[in-house]
């Protein structure tokens, strides 16, 4: 008498990772998501290892999230896997500021982001 299970977000053939709450500008952070869409997994684990982005740790750390779900809970073979999708959102803003001259108050926004990696498998043609 339980509730009946969640519908799959994303289908069969794909996983998902999302990462809230990183601290940089989407602009940024799309940047590096813009490095790995449409790569295969692990030539974007090592465009990701080698970047000099500071972000580029995070979005590693994400993408290797999307790899082990893919793995353990949707059966899906890690060597046929590419990155589908790679997409980045706006999250909270920071207000902060800072006394200027004349008595004024420079504004200082520090935004943060979220991003989304979506892992498909493909049939490798031979």
């Amino acid at each position: 008498m339980g509730k009946d299970k969640n519908p799959r977000r994303v289908a069969d053939n794909e996983a998902m990772a999302k990462l809230r709450m990183l601290r940089v500008s989407p602009q940024k952070l799309n940047l590096v998501a813009g490095l790995i869409r449409g790569k295969s997994v692990e030539k974007a684990l090592s465009d990701l290892t080698f970047s000099k982005k500071r972000i580029a740790v995070d979005v590693k750390k994400c993408l290797q999230s999307a790899i082990a779900n893919a793995e353990n809970n949707h059966n899906l073979d890690v060597d046929e896997l590419i990155v589908a999708e790679a997409y980045v959102g706006k999250n909270l803003t920071m207000k902060r500021g800072r006394p200027r001259a004349r008595g004024r108050f420079g504004k200082i926004t520090k935004p943060f982001a979220e991003l989304t990696i979506l892992v498909r498998q493909i049939e490798e043609q031979a």
